[in-house]
Formats: structure tokens, sequence, C-alpha cells
């Protein structure tokens, strides 16, 4: 029994002398995804082999409020700095002051991201200092998005990856936009196990077109077209959201292949479609607002999301008529009766409770009346009534 026990024991020391030899071998730049093990106040331990760690410095993993991005068990992906008093440092970039000629080589063969200050502009681009080194960047590979120019880049330290490395590091090209293509696609990745269509998700308003907006759902980005903020017409989208305003709306449509992801805000409302019928019996009478004149005549807002229409034929003989224009105004509240109620096709079909001249003046003689103190017409209290 005891020999079995030392030959565990010695097998198990040779396999940890093994894995420290091994660990010796890593070259600079060489790729690694391991599992963090712990974090203190200064730096993250990473898993290697047997018992050895690895270090990274928290900074590294830390956004700019502070705050870790990572916690114990996640795994990570790092790439070999160097060996120093016999522990293995890590490294998720490569640091400007650190990036000699040999280090900026290897991080073009092994994609590692390295950091560098955008010094100024220059044509068709910007200058890059990395280390003692000079690179240019063209404006196509500056952010996400295509722009000619961005003075808000010029005097930043940003992480950029080496495209091309030539003439001894006299020739080097590198991409911003590389960086945050490939962060993006980890953090889709991982929103494609999270969201699924119907989901109720939670954004930010990011920027705003007269077509809807773009939202930041953890990360990337949802398009919220105009025609899903609400059940009622949105005339003018800035008069409902702002940038940067919290939304909660639920997922469309996901198509990860082309980038898209539409979600709604009306999704989440109730539907007033489904109880229309009871308030809006047929021969009810009702006020509304005109919210849009066409030829064929005009629609009027019974509530948010409840539109209903007179036709031309209802307004024909409506005092002087040429055109819908000249019977009733945008914007104007009229009293309308319910002719017809098509809940399935969302549909009201309404005519003028009463002519234009006739509200006109039966409004003009409820306000006299209202105004006389000294006599009581039964007829005005009655029409207000009504």
């Amino acid at each position: 029994m005891k020999e079995t026990t030392d030959s565990s024991s010695n097998s198990f020391a040779s396999l940890f002398e093994k894995s420290l030899a091994k660990m010796d071998t890593l070259k600079s730049g060489q790729i690694l995804e391991t599992e963090i093990v712990s974090i203190s106040k200064e730096y993250v331990f990473l898993q290697l082999s047997g018992k050895s760690e690895g270090i990274l410095e928290r900074a590294e993993v830390t956004d700019a409020d502070g705050n870790l991005t990572v916690k114990e068990g996640d795994t990570i992906k790092v790439f070999f700095l160097q060996s120093r008093n016999g522990e293995l440092y890590f490294t998720t970039r490569i640091k400007a002051e650190s990036a000699g000629s040999e280090m900026l080589e290897s991080a073009y063969k092994n994609s590692i991201p390295v950091e560098g200050s955008v010094t100024k502009e220059i044509k068709g681009g910007y200058e890059v200092r990395i280390g003692d080194s000079r690179a240019f960047c063209p404006f196509s590979q500056m952010g996400l998005r295509r722009k000619e120019t961005d003075e808000t880049v010029i005097g930043k330290t940003l992480t950029f990856k080496i495209l091309e490395y030539k003439e001894c590091g006299r020739n080097i090209l590198v991409s911003n936009r590389a960086i945050l293509e490939e962060a993006q696609q980890e953090k889709k990745d991982l929103l494609k196990k999270d969201f699924s269509e119907g989901d109720v998700i939670s954004g930010t308003i990011m920027s705003i077109q007269d077509f809807g907006a773009f939202v930041d759902i953890g990360g990337i980005q949802a398009l919220l077209p105009i025609s899903e903020i609400s059940r009622g017409r949105v005339e003018d989208i800035h008069t409902v959201l702002a940038e940067g305003q919290q939304i909660e709306a639920k997922i469309l449509s996901l198509d990860w292949k082309k980038d898209r992801i539409s979600i709604s805000m009306k999704a989440l409302e109730d539907d007033p479609w489904e109880s229309v019928q009871k308030r809006y019996p047929v021969d009810s009478r009702h006020t509304g607002v005109v919210s849009r004149i066409a030829d064929f005549g005009a629609f009027v807002t019974l509530e948010s999301g409840i539109d209903g229409l007179i036709h031309t034929s209802a307004l024909k003989g409506q005092g002087k008529y040429n055109s819908t224009k000249d019977v009733v105004k945008k914007g104007e509240t009229i009293s309308v009766q319910i002719l017809e109620v098509d809940a399935e096709r969302r549909r009201i079909s309404l005519k003028p409770s009463a002519s234009v001249d006739e509200e006109a003046e039966t409004r003009k003689y409820i306000d006299n009346a209202s105004g006389s103190e000294d006599t009581y017409n039964p007829f005005a209290s009655l029409l207000k009534k009504k």
C-alpha cells in the first residue's frame, strides 16, 4: 500500500514538474484561454496547469468607472507577456509603454490587441503612437461607423489590432474598428443565449431618427420603429422619446446574420380594439379630434390607438363644400356618431353628429345662456348634458 502511495505521489510530482516546464516554454504573445481563480485588489489570478497560476493586472478588466467586468470562475482569453521573478504575467492587450518592436511583431502575428495614442489627423486617417513606433489608422478603421474625420479621438488612448507590420516596424497599419467588432461579436454571442423573440427587455435610447429610434440592449443596438412606439399615432418622434431615456420593449424579431433586431413598446400596451364595440356601440355619440385629412375623408381620434373615418360622402351638405379641408381642420375637436364598427379589420365608420354650422351655433347658444345669471334655460342645460 505504501509503495502505491509513493508511486502516486511521484507520479503527481512528475506531472507537476512537466506542467511547470510547459509553462516555461510559453512564448511572448502566445494566446491562452483560461479560468479566473481569484481576484485581489491589484491582480487577477489565472488557472494554468497543476497548481501554477498566471497573473493579470486588475486594471485590465475594469471599466471606466473602476467596476470589474469579470468574476471568479469566468473564462478569459489572455496573451502571455513575460516571466518575471518566477511569476508568469499575462495581458488582454499590449500596453504602449511595453510595446517594443519584438512585442509589436508578436502582436501582429498573434492578433494581440495593442494600446496606442491618437496623436493627430493626417491624410486619409490618423497617426497613432504605440510605444516608440508610429502607426497609421485609416478613417474607415476608426470606430464602428465610417467617418471622414472625428476630432474627439485625437489625444485619446485606444485599443487597436495590427493589420500590417512591414519594414521592421517602419510601416504599421492598425484598426480600432476590428477590436470593437470583435467585442461586439462576443456580446452578441452571449445575447444569443439570453434573447428570444417575445422577450421583454430594457434598453437605452441612443439616437433618434424620423423613422424610429436606435436602442442599446446589452451592448448591441436594436431598432424601435416609429410605428411601434405607441398604439396611438406618433406625429413627431421627438415629442415622445429622448436620447438617454430608459425604456421597456418586446423583441419582435431577431436576425443575427444581418444584425437586425426589431423591438416594440406598443406590444406592451393593452390593445384598445379588444373591447371597442362595448365602448363605441353603433349610433352612440362621442367627441374626437381630427388627426388626419385625406381626399376620401377625415380621420378622427376617439382615444389613443382608436381612429375612425368620416367619409367624404358624410361631409357633403355640411355647408360650403369643395373638399374635406373646407369642412374640418386638423386638430379640431368635433362631435361624431358611430355608424359601423369592424373590430377585426380595426375600422370605425363615423358621421358628424351635427353639421359644423349647427355645432357652432349650438355652442354659441350654450355659452350665451351660461353667461346669463338671471335666466334659466332648460334647453341649454339639456344640450350641455349631451
